[in-house]
This record gives structure tokens, sequence and C-alpha cells, in this order.
């Protein structure tokens, strides 16, 4: 035998067969975990954002608007005053909505109900909604979050 030893055919295709099946276990759980885990999204840089224009948001409408990672909501009331808060159910984080019917705020999951100053006023959310302070700057307007 020389200085070098021989590997044997068996134990080379066990080592194979070996690493091959580690990669192909490898190859399949990362796309796994990597749906499973949430992708990281950065904030705002700022605690103010431009939701919209007041041209486009009639009396008795609202919109949703992206906050940051998390939605907000816009509200006109039906006496035209224009109102913010967080987009997000205190129940169980869903996105809320404006019900022009109502005239509120409205959450789809369960049913909660939310009044125009974000006063929760019927079903599950056990807490009001985070209000937002807005500022019309022409016919824009700025969403600021601590109102």
């Amino acid at each position: 035998m020389s200085s070098h030893q021989r590997i044997s055919r068996k134990s080379f295709l066990n080592w194979f067969l070996g690493t091959s099946l580690g990669a192909t276990i490898l190859a399949t759980l990362y796309p796994i975990f990597r749906y499973v885990l949430p992708p990281e999204v950065a904030e705002a840089p700022t605690n103010r954002v431009l939701a919209g224009k007041l041209s486009e948001l009639p009396p008795n409408t609202g919109k949703v608007f992206r906050f940051g990672a998390k939605p907000g909501i816009l509200v006109r009331t039906p006496s035209g005053e224009v109102r913010a808060f967080s987009g997000i159910c205190t129940h169980l984080n869903c996105t809320v909505q404006y019900r022009p019917d109502f005239q509120h705020i409205w959450c789809a999951c369960h049913n909660g109900h939310y009044d125009l100053q974000g006063k929760n006023i019927q079903g599950p959310p056990p807490r009001p909604l985070e209000a937002y302070r807005v500022d019309i700057v022409g016919d824009e307007i700025y969403v600021t979050r601590g109102a």
C-alpha cells in the first residue's frame, strides 16, 4: 500500500449518499423556514406620512393607508372633518375599514365597531383604536403618530 490510504468503493458510496441525503433535507427545509419566518420590514423612518389627498376623500368615506409596516385608516366624517387612526383592530389585529352605511369604523373579522373617535362601541374589541394627528397642507393629508 502507498502512503495514501485507499478509500473503498463501499465507504465512498456511503459518504456520497450520506452527504446527498443531508443536502436534500437542507434544500427542502430551508424554503420552509424562509416561508414560516416573517421577513423583516423596515418601519417608517419618521412618524409622519402622506396619507392621501383631500380631494380624493369625499365626506362620509374612509381610506386605508400604509404607516410604515402597518395599516392606518383615514376617515372623513359626514360633516367633513378628517381623522386618522391605527388600521389594526384591537381584538385580533385584523385590518379595519370605514362603513359609510354605519358611519363608523368596522372590523369584518368578528364584527367589531368603533365610533368616529376610535372608541370601541360594539363587538369584541377590548380597547379603542390609536388616534393619529392629521395635518392638511393644501390638498395633501399628513398623518403623524402620537396625537
